[in-house]
């Protein structure tokens, strides 16, 4: 009798890494990921979600901000070493601006205060994740701003003598900039169009990437990122 093999093919699941040192609530918020399909690892300190990070490779990362041996502070710039595009969103039970903001020096993304609706959670995580599924799927595009080419697909901005790699933010917020140029931009639009929403402290977070882009594209005369005080911000490209 013949034997037939039959090979099944699953798809592969998207890989969460879980950084909470409360042990129910990490074991809550794994149960309910999973139950919603995806694959989870949970670790009870920052020193573990690092070493489980470098092992597993994951496609968004959940960090609490207060851990023994690493914080997620900490554990957020560990892993924007290794990489800019990875989804960091922040757990915390501190709504104090200053934690925000050292939250989003850190490389995290967004930010969710306990207590927290998993609802909400796997709402704002399926934001960054479908983000990335379109990035992936792009073509290798190249926008030219005066002597740069920028290539947002894939986070790069190159000019006549350096490389320089952005951050999926910043790549993000300028291919925002270079879809709508000499216009002025009002700061809920941007804020509703490339984060997702409009958030006090993430408008503090979107004027610091905008500095830093000011400042990379300094160089190039023919550019400009005007602040429009009380209103957003207007992205000049000047013809030569």
């Amino acid at each position: 009798m013949q034997q037939t093999t039959t090979t099944l093919v699953m798809q592969q699941k998207t890989k969460i890494l879980l950084a909470e040192d409360d042990l129910q609530l990490g074991f809550i918020i794994k149960d309910n990921l999973e139950e919603a399909g995806f694959q989870v690892v949970n670790c009870p300190d920052g020193e573990t979600a690092w070493e489980h990070y470098q092992k597993t490779n994951p496609d968004l990362c959940i960090l609490d901000v207060n851990m023994p041996y690493r914080d997620g502070f900490s554990l957020a710039k560990k892993i924007r070493q290794k990489s800019d595009r990875i989804p960091i969103l922040f757990l915390t039970a501190k709504s104090l601006e200053e934690d925000k903001l050292k939250g989003f020096a850190a490389g995290g993304d967004d930010y969710i205060i306990k207590p927290f609706s998993m609802k909400e959670l796997l709402s704002r995580m399926q934001v960054f994740l479908r983000r990335n599924k379109m990035i992936v799927a792009e073509t290798s595009q190249t926008i030219s701003i005066g002597n740069f080419s920028f290539y947002p697909a894939e986070l790069k901005l190159v000019g006549e003598k350096d490389t320089v790699s952005l951050t999926q933010r910043e790549a993000e917020l300028l291919e925002f900039l270079c879809l709508h140029p000499n216009k002025v931009l009002k700061r809920e639009e941007i804020l509703s169009n490339v984060w997702g929403k409009n958030d006090f402290f993430l408008g503090r977070s979107m004027d610091v990437f905008m500095t830093r882009l000011r400042k990379l594209l300094s160089i190039e005369p023919s550019v400009t990122i005007e602040t429009i005080h009380g209103v957003g911000y207007r992205f000049t490209i000047s013809e030569g």
